[in-house]
């Protein structure tokens, strides 16, 4: 077994925090000059971001209750029905149009979110009129809600934790880890080397797991790494796996590992993941409870209250990055962080989690979503994420072969975005969906050798609702559900959470089982990465050219339609309208990003809707 410690001798001051720049470093310095410049740009994204959310989100409360209401950013009517034990909020309304959605920060207040009471919660549950909140901090004091029952609302939130940002932003410039390890490597300065005894023990490992070529070349060169590897993992090509069996071998060999990312959903995943193919394995995650419905694992408030603070052996610990800055991770120290949705981690988030450790794995793929930021940050560098950054530099391995697109589906997203690379395994190449009875309707859209289909409504002057395209689709769901196909193998993916919930609440209205309506997903693009149904409604909304234009950064993103293709197991359906089209934008980037959406409508079968 390989002694973990043996591995950070390079890097044996990495305990020493908040140091200074040796004496003997001149001012004039050259390295030392691009690491404050480089640094300098970061801070100014992380403060450009900071301000940009709290202006937007001031300017929202600004408005009048009527308009925050009527476009989506508002909830009012609330009634405030139990504060329970576990300090969930149970609030009810008597109508939810909202934009909101399960995770989001959320301001319970009384009709002024800018003055008190009021209270940032998290949305955990929302059941249209009735939700479930807790507060984001509960050793924050707050109002006894009890007191006061009534004249409550939910506004858009948001949480102030730039100062973290900072922090590690300090820490970095100032340790000696930050200036003889992670700048250099983010700068380019830096490359890893590859232990070739390492290797050969990953790449056995990887075959006694049954894993394909690349993930076993995979593994094999992320565990063998002296310091950092990339892992490209394109969709349903098992990245999630192989995330899996590279912790087990490192915590195996007696390291202390931390899988972090941007969302609790994917934290979730990865620790579930692992304890199916190592249940073996000592494994936690520390945050808030209510954020482990779907989680195999014990959850801990703390590092200090879970069995790994008193273990001498290797074991894995599931945080985001900011826990390693507040009271609930900072100070444990680990050897190896593993970043998942590494393409949504921006540089200063990234450089946070990279504090805690010594060896850092990034698995995701910068075809996919990109980190969403509120602010236009100049330069190319701080817009991608830190997977963006490292990427194609020669100390990365892409997975290819996917386990979820037949041979119609990857064909698209295997030409436009990854030069021919990816392929279907066998078994999946030739793949249909399957009925357990005939749909009594839409046969022509439904049919098993469509596998790729779009359907032209035809509308106009549509913006970020369309009652037209809702309508089709909560039909087309129910013919589903009525020749057998499972709720949960059924997914709607849309621009927008105002379609989202249009669609959500028709669907709610015509189909009487409530379990049906919650397993069939319906959400926007940024909510289903990761994830994947045999059926993919895509809903793109949008038929007014201007508005359309006006969002084009967000609307023609092309990670972003790649990500809402790339989900269907057997058979994709998009509904929109050729109208769209008739964007015609001067900027040659936009035109690129309108003709490959243009390009995605000409590779499927092409249908009008049966009258």
């Amino acid at each position: 077994m390989t002694d973990a410690r043996s591995r950070t001798d390079a890097v044996s001051s990495s305990s020493d925090k908040l140091g200074v720049l040796p004496d003997s470093a001149p001012e004039t310095d050259p390295t030392r000059a691009a690491m404050a410049a480089y640094l300098a740009r970061a801070e100014k994204l992380v403060r450009d971001e900071a301000e940009a959310s709290r202006n937007r989100v001031f300017a929202i409360w600004s408005k009048p209750i009527p308009e925050r209401v009527a476009t989506g950013h508002a909830i009012e009517g609330i009634e405030i029905t139990q504060t329970a034990a576990d300090g969930g909020i149970h609030l009810k309304c008597s109508r939810n149009q909202s934009r909101f959605r399960e995770g989001d920060i959320l301001c319970l207040n009384q009709g002024d979110p800018f003055s008190q009471p009021k209270l940032m919660v998290t949305l955990d549950e929302d059941r249209g009129a009735e939700l479930i909140v807790s507060p984001y901090d509960r050793d924050l004091p707050w109002c006894d809600l009890q007191k006061d029952q009534s004249h409550w609302m939910l506004d858009e939130g948001f949480i102030d934790l730039y100062h973290y940002f900072l922090d590690a932003l300090r820490e970095v410039g100032e340790s000696s880890i930050g200036r003889e390890r992670i700048l250099p490597f983010l700068m380019g300065h830096n490359h890893p080397a590859l232990d070739p005894a390492r290797m050969e023990r990953g790449l056995a490992q990887g075959e006694a797991a049954d894993l394909n070529w690349s993930q076993c070349e995979a593994l094999a060169h992320a565990y063998a790494t002296d310091s950092l590897y990339l892992i490209q993992g394109p969709p349903g090509t098992g990245k999630t796996r192989v995330l899996a069996h590279l912790a087990e071998l490192l915590a195996e060999d007696g390291e202390r590992v931390l899988i972090t990312a941007f969302t609790h959903r994917a934290i979730n995943n990865a620790l579930n993941m692992l304890a199916r193919v190592a249940p073996l394995t000592p494994a936690a995650k520390i945050g808030h409870p209510s954020r482990t419905d779907d989680l195999d694992v014990e959850c801990y408030g703390n590092f200090d209250s879970s069995p790994m603070a008193s273990m001498d052996k290797g074991y894995v610990i599931g945080a985001t990055p900011i826990a390693t800055r507040t009271q609930r991770l900072a100070g444990v120290e680990f050897e190896t962080v593993i970043f998942d949705e590494a393409s949504q981690i921006t540089v200063p988030l990234a450089i946070m989690a990279m504090l805690a450790g010594s060896q850092y794995i990034f698995i995701g793929d910068h075809k996919q979503l990109p980190p969403v930021l509120v602010s236009n940050p100049p330069g190319e560098a701080f817009r991608r994420s830190i997977f963006g950054d490292l990427a194609d530099h020669g100390f990365d391995t892409m997975l290819r072969e996917t386990y979820r697109l037949n041979q119609d589906l990857v064909e698209w997203p295997n030409r436009q975005f990854y030069s021919g690379q990816l392929l279907p395994v066998e078994e999946i190449a030739s793949r249909t969906i399957a009925y357990p009875r005939q749909p009594a309707k839409y046969f022509e859209i439904l049919r098993p050798d469509r596998p790729k289909v779009f359907l032209d409504m035809g509308h106009r002057n549509t913006t970020t609702r369309s009652a037209i395209e809702a309508g089709v689709i909560v039909d087309l769901i129910i013919t589903l559900l009525d020749c057998g196909l499972a709720a949960r193998e059924i997914a709607v993916v849309t621009p927008y959470r105002a379609q989202a919930r249009e669609i959500r609440t028709l669907l709610s209205q015509a189909v009487a089982s409530p379990t049906a309506v919650r397993e069939v997903v319906i959400d926007t693009v940024e909510r289903m990465q990761g994830q994947e149904r045999d059926l993919i409604l895509l809903s793109l909304t949008t038929s007014n050219p201007a508005f359309a234009l006006n969002l084009a950064d967000f609307f023609f993103q092309p990670e972003r339609l790649n990500v809402a293709v790339t989900r269907a197991r057997s058979k994709l359906i998009i509904v929109g309208s050729t109208n769209l089209f008739r964007a015609q934008p001067e900027e040659p980037e936009l035109q690129e990003a309108i003709a490959l959406l243009e390009d995605l409508v000409k590779s499927c079968d092409y249908l009008v809707p049966e009258t």
